[in-house]
């Protein structure tokens, strides 16, 4: 009976998150078109139709649609289902490794780790769609570290001063002998999260961005679909290891350090 409680109150937690990161999908979509992220109800960009609050239900609206538009048949983005589904898992990762709090939902610890992948989220998806990271959401991150200082005192302030330095200075190094190699909005993200996270959690990071960005790379190459003068959004695989690397990343590094006993 018990195990049956926690599967429903992490149902319950999943359905949350995917719900919170529905919004995003709107953020994702409208901001680098520079329309209103809170006017205006969603609807269809092919045939432009209003869509009806059974077409919003995080997830299950997608599935049972079949990714496609009812009016006019046009198909949606998987990027809607894939961000309300991480989403979820986000708000379930969030509470399982930070604790629920004395609301027995999510700490704040949880909220910090929670809207900081939210962010990540908005950003790859971003990245992906136009090559560009927006200086506000630097921003945002580094607010958020701000408001860490005191709800992560594990993390001293020389720790998070050398974060926001430990990966971002060499990525600008490289960037400016070889021009290129990272962009811009790249190497701030780097800066803000290691001012969020702390520099032990930024080598995992930088260690699974440059390992996935180099699986995709390998295996679009090997399709044809990509060459080797072509240039691709590296912020999508910096998300992934920054959103690792906050939940685990210190983890991942003493465990590193462990096996090597260094």
């Amino acid at each position: 009976m018990l195990t049956v409680l926690i599967g429903i109150l992490y149902l319950f937690r999943f359905i949350f998150g995917a719900c919170i990161f529905s919004f995003l999908t709107v953020v994702i979509y409208r901001f680098p078109k520079g329309e209103n992220l809170v006017y205006g109800r969603s609807h269809c960009p092919g045939c432009g139709r209003t869509l009806s609050a059974g077409e919003l239900i995080p997830c299950i609206s997608y599935l049972v649609q079949g990714g496609k538009c009812l009016g006019c048949g046009m198909k949606i983005s998987k990027q809607y289902f894939l961000t309300e589904c991480l989403g979820g898992i986000a708000f379930i990762l969030s509470s399982a490794y930070f604790g629920s709090g004395e609301s027995g939902f999510l700490s704040l610890r949880g909220w910090i780790a929670f809207i900081y992948m939210g962010i990540l989220t908005v950003v790859a998806f971003i990245d992906w769609n136009t090559k560009i990271i927006y200086d506000r959401f630097h921003i945002a991150i580094v607010l958020l570290g701000i408001a860490a200082v005191w709800l992560f005192p594990e993390h001293t302030l020389t720790d998070r001063l050398l974060g926001a330095v430990i990966i971002s200075a060499p990525m600008l190094i490289l960037s400016l002998l070889i021009p290129g190699a990272f962009g811009g909005g790249d190497i701030k993200l780097m800066a803000a999260s290691g001012w969020l996270l702390g520099y032990r959690a930024m080598i995992p990071a930088i260690f699974i961005g440059i390992l996935t960005g180099g699986i995709y790379c390998i295996w679009m190459l090997a399709r044809g679909k990509m060459t080797r003068k072509d240039r691709f959004a590296f912020g999508p695989f910096l998300a992934i290891g920054l959103a690792a690397a906050c939940i685990c990343g210190d983890q991942m590094l003493e465990w590193y350090l462990s096996v090597w006993q260094i």
